[in-house]
């Protein structure tokens, strides 16, 4: 009897210590999956309403482009000083900023870019769009142009194609030493085309005119360090 009493104990007690080893390695392995880093990758884009206007054999964006990263999802380096800004230029790199280094002005006017973050490999274009060259910029001046000077578009529908509508306000620019000009007054936009080692080609406005003319180099306009808008055309 005792025997058989001893046997059940040793049963027993291997049940209870089975039970208990199996208990700890599903908690092992619960608390193992709780702490393990996750590998996944969570990829945040940046999501623009994108409003467009056709003319003629083009569409464009009625906005200043206003994003911060290539379309990879690198960064555009923010230059919030006026020694970032000026040092992006001496290196040759990217960079953006807003007007004035006042948030509240993107929101209005969009961001200002240096060509180097305009010919960056990367892109800043979304997707479906590019930046405009010298040559389409031509081609919008004159369908544009035209458009004004047609008089029963004059009285129809050309007050949706001048100047002053497309690129409605006007934002300003930024020097290559760093200073700030004209707000209001007057807004530049880049092209992708090059016109030498130091300057690019581009158009600007002066909201009076509602025609686009080049930028001028006399005043430094086109260098590649200026602070310029970005417009975009469809692809």
């Amino acid at each position: 009897m005792k025997k058989e009493h001893l046997i059940l104990s040793v049963v027993l007690m291997t049940a209870i210590i089975v039970s208990s080893c199996g208990r700890s390695v599903s908690n092992e392995k619960t608390s193992s999956k709780e702490k393990a880093p996750s590998n996944e990758v969570t990829v945040v884009e940046e999501v623009t309403a994108i409003e467009e206007l056709t003319i003629g054999s083009q569409i464009w964006m009625t906005q200043n482009l206003n994003v911060v990263k290539f379309r990879n999802g690198d960064s555009i380096p923010q230059a919030k000083t006026n020694e970032e800004w000026k040092t992006a230029e001496k290196n040759k790199q990217p960079a953006w900023c807003y007007y004035d280094n006042n948030q509240k002005n993107g929101e209005k006017y969009g961001k200002l870019y240096n060509w180097y973050a305009v010919n960056d490999a990367r892109n800043m274009a979304p997707k479906g769009w590019h930046i405009p060259s010298d040559a389409e910029w031509t081609i919008l001046e004159k369908q544009l142009h035209k458009k004004i000077k047609d008089t029963n578009h004059i009285k129809t529908n050309a007050s949706k194609h001048n100047v002053n509508n497309l690129f409605g306000e006007l934002s300003g620019y930024r020097t290559s030493n760093g200073k700030f000009w004209r707000l209001g007054l007057c807004g530049g936009w880049w092209s992708s085309t090059e016109r030498n080692g130091r300057y690019a080609l581009g158009r600007n406005s002066n909201g009076i005119s509602n025609k686009l003319g080049g930028l001028n180099e006399d005043i430094s306009y086109g260098s590649k360090g200026v602070g310029l808008s970005v417009r975009c055309v469809r692809d």
